[in-house]
């Protein structure tokens, strides 16, 4: 099975609570890929630049989220990548702090390519919220308890792609906003961050979507 290696490099900040130096979700606090923090080298080379290195328990093309001296991530283990993985570790070491783990209750077909664990995660600070190509959507605190979850299958069965799921979390206005845009059942929607029940839903075109909006 192939294992995702996460890197991190020297110039992470750590720092506790949200500050500049977070990586919140997808590219970035803005979206854009932008980093605030100055010094960075122009070129990485993996002698001077990587502090440490892990293997994870499972495939996965999130990116990792940095908030204070803690990074999460996600990946998904088993033959069919049903056991979806969340884990947070020691950004100055890489040691995990905890780690948990959910069986899929969605469909986890995907490309050979791709992972179950595509979709990067999102924080506001005092949770963090995962969504997987499953469309299981999971809320934990930063201290690993689960707040709540939601199977979109349940509700959504059609909502899925024979390649996989791929769009991130975003958090808008204090809305988890879930882009679920596939060939059959595609929508978007803003759920509660409270307790991830929908507060708007609208139809998207039918057609794959692996983008992040």
């Amino acid at each position: 099975m192939m294992k995702k290696i996460l890197l991190t490099f020297t110039f992470a900040a750590l720092a506790n609570g949200l500050v500049a130096g977070d990586w919140t979700g997808f590219r970035g606090p803005l979206g854009n890929g932008v980093s605030d923090e100055v010094g960075l080298p122009i070129a990485l080379d993996a002698k001077k630049h990587i502090a440490w290195r892990i293997d994870l328990p499972g495939r996965g093309l999130s990116s990792p989220l940095v908030v204070g001296d803690r990074v999460f991530v996600t990946a998904s283990g088993g033959t069919r990548q049903d056991r979806l993985q969340i884990l947070c570790l020691n950004a100055a070491d890489g040691s995990v702090i905890w780690q948990r783990q959910f069986w899929a209750m969605g469909s986890t077909m995907c490309h050979d390519k791709t992972s179950i664990a595509a979709p990067t995660p999102v924080t506001d600070g005092r949770r963090l919220f995962a969504i997987f190509s499953s469309n299981d959507l999971f809320c934990l605190d930063l201290d690993g308890n689960l707040e709540w979850l939601r199977g979109l299958t349940f509700d959504y069965p059609n909502a899925r792609n024979s390649l996989g799921m791929a769009s991130s979390l975003v958090l808008a206005g204090g809305v988890l906003v879930a882009q679920v845009e596939n060939d059959s059942e595609s929508f978007t929607a803003g759920l509660s961050k409270q307790d991830g029940v929908n507060l708007w839903k609208i139809d998207r075109p039918k057609s794959a979507n692996w983008t992040t909006a």
